[in-house]
């Protein structure tokens, strides 16, 4: 017996049961928690100087759980234009978007898939990096970091 649930809210959360009559043996039962998390998206600020190193990391406070099992993408966007600018699946070499006239080659995926740009140009002032984590096809967590350059 299978349960499908539709349209499925955080209000769903809780415990379930499944029971039916069997003959000879009476009742069975069997009992499943499920715990629905909204989307989680976390949002950073950070500030660099001109021509500096700077590293992104992808979802900062995530903790237990090995970023590398899963597929990853980084994109870049203002104004509600976003660019894809490296994608990683598990056990593959990451790829990347290298036609960007802003990003061509300053950008790297590091360690623990931090993004990493260098040299930092003014043109990153303002720009939001993403980075997507899809732990499933329904269950994407999203961290964002709002980038501000300073010149000296």
């Amino acid at each position: 017996w299978d349960l499908h649930l539709k349209n499925v809210t955080v209000s769903l959360s809780g415990q379930y049961e499944c029971s039916f009559a069997t003959y000879p043996y009476g009742t069975k039962a069997a009992k499943i928690r499920l715990i629905v998390k909204a989307e989680e998206e976390q949002h950073y600020v950070k500030e660099v100087w001109l021509n500096q190193f700077l590293e992104i990391p992808c979802l900062e406070n995530t903790t237990s759980e090995n970023l590398s099992n899963y597929p990853l993408k980084w994109l870049v966007g203002k104004n509600g234009r976003e660019e894809e600018l490296v994608t990683k699946e598990p056990s593959s070499p990451a790829v990347y978007r290298n036609g960007s006239v802003l990003y061509g080659q300053r950008v790297r995926l590091g360690l623990n898939n931090s993004l990493k740009i260098f040299p930092t140009k003014i043109t990153d002032d303002g720009r939001v990096f993403s980075c997507h984590v899809v732990y499933h096809p329904e269950r994407v967590q999203k961290s964002s970091t709002t980038v501000r350059v300073f010149g000296k």
